[in-house]
């Protein structure tokens, strides 16, 4: 039996729309993204910089450690000349996480290249730690810089659905326990005033711990002064804000060294102390 032969639709299919006058617009694609890149300081005499090559091959063991899920180690500079400590400082380099820890004395952790390997410093503070995260940023994280109001603090009139979201933040963090998996308050999905986040700004308050996360594009991170509640806030390469949530969490997983990363670190350490050596 023949079938019925259709005329397609009219008005559908390449060429059935005029694009006199108009130029394809696409949406900017990101950019500025940071790759792991060896760099081998010149070095002319090993001899008097043993001991920063000793501390190096010290930093891959405790890598090793760390990926094998032992507890964080740190590492003394004070005792160091100052040209063993430029060789650390020069083959370490800058990698993607800062962190500013307030408190007393005030710390500032800029991770190296390799993930997982912290430069800490702060008054008569200067030394390395190997670890997921400092562990400063992890305990200074929720002491008050600014106080959490919770539901005390000033309500203005566009307040809507922001105190049902600090009630769910106050219950998963007064239920939260170090280990279980991250609740996620996903605001950019959630309809929200200027006003609520306002609000929930003063009723969270701010903790000691900012971090700053640079890769394809932003991740800043702020500690709340309400335990284990984190703003975690995500920026294109055009610094456009394109997801922001509420973690309850003990340390938001974008910031945190991971295994691979780790024992990564560790097997690069090792290939630039052989090329130097």
């Amino acid at each position: 039996m023949v079938q019925n032969f259709h005329l397609p639709p009219i008005g559908f299919g390449p060429g059935s729309q005029g694009d006199e006058g108009e130029a394809l617009e696409y949406m900017p694609l990101p950019s500025g993204m940071r790759t792991y890149s060896t760099h081998l300081p010149e070095v002319e005499d090993t001899g008097p910089l043993a001991p920063a090559l000793t501390l190096l091959a010290r930093l891959a063991d405790a890598c090793d450690d760390a990926a094998a899920g032992g507890a964080a180690q740190v590492f003394d500079l004070t005792g160091l000349d100052a040209a063993n400590r430029a060789l650390l400082a020069e083959t370490l380099g800058q990698g993607e996480v800062s962190v500013k820890m307030r408190g007393k004395p005030a710390l500032a952790a800029q991770e190296s290249v390799f993930a997982g390997v912290w430069t800490i410093s702060g008054a008569d503070v200067q030394r390395i730690e190997v670890a997921p995260i400092p562990q400063a940023a992890i305990t200074r994280a929720h002491e008050a810089e600014r106080p959490a109001l919770l539901t005390l603090a000033p309500r203005a009139a566009g307040v809507v659905n922001a105190p049902a979201l600090l009630a769910e933040l106050i219950d998963h963090s007064a239920r939260f326990c170090p280990g279980q998996s991250p609740h996620v308050v996903n605001l950019t999905l959630l309809p929200h005033t200027p006003e609520d986040l306002d609000w929930l700004d003063a009723a969270l308050g701010r903790g000691g711990v900012t971090l700053l996360s640079r890769g394809y594009g932003n991740c800043r991170i702020t500690a709340t002064a309400l335990a284990a509640v984190w703003r975690v806030q995500f920026y294109n390469s055009m610094d456009t804000l394109i997801l922001d949530t509420f973690e309850v969490t003990t340390m938001p997983e974008v910031a945190l060294a991971a295994v691979e990363d780790l024992s990564d670190s560790g097997e690069r350490i090792r290939e630039v102390l052989e090329a130097i050596r």
